[in-house]
């Protein structure tokens, strides 16, 4: 993968890891899986191995090459936190983060008990960084609310959660504590139907607790239900007016929040 990216939401990517399985509705169409899995066999190609968890340590240091300030989504293609991942390689990818500090990371996982352990105990040092972003994605009630909750009590810096795909009301949760919000239907052949009221009640959500919102995407079972076959409908000109919201953490407000941890150097 490389540093360019049309994810609306980030600049770039970065994939230490390629390959993930899955852990709940939200992955039953993942778009990195059915991506990866065209070029299970072509010799050479990053995909070779199709969707197979694979670690790519070349890619480590990447970031610290790209010298202009990027937001950087890591691991598009994979998971950070997932369960047969090192925690000592987790943790080098993380060094790299702390030392690129000109850009700004975005890291999203399924796995919110992994990422709170881990940034509480070796990676606090990478929870610190006001440029370094935890998250959590949030498809539906049972699954995704929890690691919200989760995400809420985690010590770090900067925490964003990403409600794509959305695949049911979720009410107006408690976005108390997180720095940036991202809302979404589901793109992709196979695309689950999604409702802009569900998207409106997080809107309300994140303007009660002055969170950032970010309108991704309508997902392509409306934009099909709109005549647009085959698009993601994340052209904002389709969005409901209250929904043409695009808005990204201002990192000139982030003050460092205090915790056990919080104070550790790198080195």
């Amino acid at each position: 993968m490389s540093k360019e990216s049309s994810i609306e939401w980030t600049n770039g990517t970065w994939n230490p890891v390629r390959g993930c399985s899955k852990v709940s509705p939200g992955c039953k169409y993942c778009y990195a899986e059915t991506f990866a899995e065209r070029f299970r066999g072509v010799p050479g190609h990053p995909f070779e191995q199709g969707f197979d968890l694979r670690l790519v340590p070349e890619k480590i240091d990447e970031p610290l090459a790209w010298k202009t300030p990027m937001r950087i989504f890591v691991n598009s293609m994979s998971d950070l936190f997932h369960e047969d991942i090192p925690d000592d390689y987790i943790i080098q990818c993380g060094i790299t983060m702390v030392q690129a500090n000109w850009h700004q990371f975005q890291i999203l996982t399924k796995r919110a008990e992994r990422m709170q352990h881990l940034l509480e105990g070796k990676l606090a040092v990478a929870a610190a960084c006001c440029h370094i972003f935890f998250g959590v994605s949030v498809e539906n009630r049972q699954h995704g609310l929890p690691r919200l909750h989760i995400l809420r009590k985690t010590h770090c810096q900067r925490k964003f959660v990403s409600f794509e795909p959305l695949l049911e009301s979720v009410g107006e949760p408690d976005l108390q504590g997180i720095d940036w919000i991202i809302a979404g239907g589901e793109s992709g052949q196979k695309a689950r139907p999604f409702n802009t009221d569900w998207a409106l009640e997080i809107l309300a959500s994140a303007q009660k607790h002055h969170v950032p919102f970010f309108m991704k995407q309508l997902g392509t079972h409306l934009s099909r239900l709109a005549g647009k076959k085959g698009l993601k409908g994340g052209d904002m000109a389709d969005f409901p007016p209250a929904l043409q919201v695009r808005q990204f953490p201002d990192e000139a407000e982030a003050s460092p929040k205090s915790y056990p941890g919080s104070d550790v150097i790198p080195q």
